[in-house]
């Protein structure tokens, strides 16, 4: 029974002095530690040498493609379609009769109302020889002169209809599908079809009010749209005078050929609008930039440790952004890890 204990015994002693030395030898080693200023082993990460360059400033934007012109084709006066001079789909030229409205009635009023101007006619030059014989008043000259301009008026307002009754189209372009046909009765309030200029179409597209002081009509933007990789060009001819108060933009608008008839107006436009070049400047990688509260930050390698760095960047790519302040030329940036990147850690640096 005392040599079991006293095995227990020297067992305690023995676990009780291994205890003992790993304790103090990790107080050593921390201490060690703590001497040198090691906070762990440095990560490594990869980097870059900031350089500067001349930048090409693009604004990416998304616009509207619109026709050049457009009127929806009324007759201005009802009755029965007589004819249809027009292929649905096909182009028409400017002054081009598309379409004729029965005018019979009106011919009857107009041959009506010529009968009724040539006997006016004569009564005024019988009153005025009357007025210079003396034998009638200044008055009832001027009653018979007053007919007769009555007359005249009455056949050019019959004249008037009887042209609105052959509707012609106001410019050239393509014309749409028909609502009509021969022998519909027809109203001003019934659109006989869509006439649509597209040898020339308008882009339309709003801008942040901070890039208004640097467009300027006669600048060319480049464009394409959805389903083609062509890319088209397009000039700017018009900006709104002023900033929409809503949503803080300022409305464009450019127009672009359409000779091959490629483009089709009410379809979207992805829009490159070239700004001012800035030379001397810093692009850099966007997935070097770190968004925190207030603004965004950077970090670059400075004696080994990682140095974290608040940045003013703008105009973004897909793949780079312009830094305005906060790097400088030489810098070297880390581009991987960021995210979980701190401040002062010790990294080790690759640079590409």
């Amino acid at each position: 029974m005392k040599v079991k204990n006293l095995v227990y015994a020297l067992l305690i002693i023995v676990i009780g002095g291994f205890i003992a030395y790993r304790v103090v030898s990790n107080k050593n080693k921390n201490d060690e530690s703590k001497k040198s200023g090691d906070k762990g082993a440095p990560i490594t990460v990869n980097g870059i040498i900031v350089k500067t360059s001349t930048f090409d400033n693009n604004l990416s934007l998304t616009g509207s493609i619109e026709a050049n012109e457009q009127v929806e084709i009324h007759s201005e006066v009802s009755g029965i379609v007589e004819g249809i001079y027009f292929n649905e789909g096909s182009n028409v030229n400017k002054g081009q009769v598309l379409f004729k409205v029965n005018d019979i009635e009106l011919k009857a009023q107009l041959r009506q109302a010529t009968t009724r101007e040539g006997l006016a006619a004569e009564n005024e030059r019988r009153a005025k020889l009357l007025l210079q014989k003396e034998a009638i008043s200044q008055e009832e000259f001027d009653v018979a002169k007053a007919d007769h301009a009555s007359a005249q008026a009455q056949s050019q307002l019959i004249r008037a209809q009887i042209a609105k009754t052959s509707v012609k189209a106001p410019f050239s372009g393509k014309i749409g599908l028909r609502s009509i046909s021969p022998g519909t009765y027809i109203t001003p309030t019934v659109v006989v079809a869509k006439l649509v200029n597209t040898g020339k179409l308008k882009i339309t597209f709003s801008i942040p009010e901070k890039y208004a002081s640097q467009v300027k009509t006669g600048s060319t933007i480049e464009f394409t749209v959805s389903g083609s990789t062509k890319v088209y060009t397009a000039k700017i001819y018009a900006i709104e005078p002023e900033v929409a108060v809503a949503t803080r933009t300022l409305q464009i608008r450019a127009i672009a050929d359409n000779t091959d008839g490629k483009l089709f107006p009410g379809t979207f436009a992805d829009i490159k609008l070239p700004l001012n070049i800035i030379k001397d400047a810093i692009v850099i990688p966007t997935e070097a930039i770190v968004p925190v509260q207030g603004g965004k930050k950077v970090f670059i390698s400075d004696m080994g440790k990682a140095k974290e760095v608040m940045v003013d960047a703008t105009t973004r790519t897909d793949a780079s952004i312009l830094v305005l302040s906060g790097l400088k030329a030489g810098d070297t940036l880390i581009t991987s890890g960021v995210m979980s990147l701190k401040n002062e850690a010790p990294v080790k640096v690759k640079v590409k």
